[in-house]
């Protein structure tokens, strides 16, 4: 089972973005329990939705059916959060479970893509949910956007990993072995082939960016002349 934590909106355009943060506080969860990795997830851009650069938040997968544990990944966060406050930032937090994610926050999720949402739906969802949400300062937009990755994050297949096993540990191009020891699951072509062997180009001073697909993390590459080319997708 698997314990989320969101957190978006705590950036500006001149700061270190929510991906960083959500690095750092899986960071500081790892030392007391296990992380399975940090995931991405694109929401809507739009000119009604205030937005530092890309409107993405981050969610943290911790490995755990402990419920009891939640409160203190809840205040880890929250910490994290306020020792690296950013003025003109707007954050928000949440804390759920697997069993606390229903269908009507998946739904808002899915929402989120591609519908301006605002805090009240977020809130009162979250009540009605049991889940703990709460605003970290500024406006606290935030919380709509923190909810929402909950929901992408426990559907599985959407987004991709900022953080899993060691695989940034690896920069610019890398043996398809070396990338599957380092916390891959599989990697395939854009068109469906399963990849077992090859150098996987990506750019010099980057590590790859895999999705998660049906609970599995997968590298994708595009194909040209032979030559394997990292995916970055959102």
């Amino acid at each position: 089972m698997t314990i989320y934590v969101c957190v978006d909106d705590t950036d500006n355009l001149n700061s270190r973005g929510t991906g960083r943060l959500a690095r750092a506080i899986a960071g500081t969860i790892s030392k007391k329990h296990p992380v399975i990795g940090v995931t991405r997830h694109q929401l809507y851009v739009h000119p009604d939705i205030p937005f530092t650069s890309h409107n993405s938040c981050a969610v943290i997968h911790v490995d755990s059916d402990d419920m009891e544990i939640m409160d203190d990944l809840f205040e880890i966060g929250k910490k994290e959060i306020y020792d690296d406050f950013i003025e003109g930032s707007d954050p928000g937090i949440s804390v759920a479970h697997d069993s606390q994610i229903l269908p009507s926050l998946v739904a808002y999720s899915k929402d989120a893509k591609n519908t301006v949402l605002n805090q009240e739906k977020a809130r009162t969802l979250a009540k009605n949910l049991n889940i703990r949400l709460e605003g970290l300062g500024g406006t606290e937009d935030g919380v709509i956007g923190s909810m929402a990755g909950l929901g992408l994050a426990f559907a599985g297949n959407d987004g991709r990993f900022l953080m899993k096993g060691n695989i940034r540990d690896y920069l610019g191009p890398q043996s398809v072995e070396t990338l599957l020891n380092a916390g891959i699951d599989a990697v395939y072509t854009v068109d469906g082939r399963l990849v077992t062997e090859g150098t996987v180009i990506n750019p010099e001073g980057k590590s790859v960016k895999p999705c998660p697909v049906n609970g599995k993390c997968i590298l994708f590459v595009d194909t040209n002349d032979g030559v394997l080319q990292a995916v970055k997708r959102d």
